[in-house]
């Protein structure tokens, strides 16, 4: 089974997919953080750029299984170009500007 890949530093983190000639323009997010009653959440949002999407929130007991759900949706996000036809970059939140790599 393929090793899912390693967290950014930081989270939250932010991508983009973009293809104006197919009309694709997705965003999507995910980050990890802990609530008042100590659960830890991964919290994920998504959906046509300028839109309103969606969110969705996971709840785990344990950081580690939240930090492994995490690499998991992230790993589903690297498949983009063979599913949608079109790689998700990921953007700085503070520019909303797409990160050289």
């Amino acid at each position: 089974m393929e090793r899912p890949p390693a967290l950014p530093a930081r989270l939250p983190v932010a991508l983009v997919a973009v293809d104006a000639a197919r009309g694709v323009h997705r965003r999507w997010q995910v980050a990890v953080t802990r609530d008042l009653f100590g659960y830890w959440l991964v919290e994920r949002a998504w959906g046509r750029i300028g839109a309103a999407g969606r969110t969705r929130i996971d709840s785990f007991a344990e950081e580690g299984a939240a930090h492994a759900h995490a690499r998991r949706l992230l790993a589903r996000r690297a498949g983009a170009r063979r599913r949608i036809g079109v790689a998700y970059l990921p953007v700085d939140m503070s520019t909303g500007g797409v990160v050289d790599m």
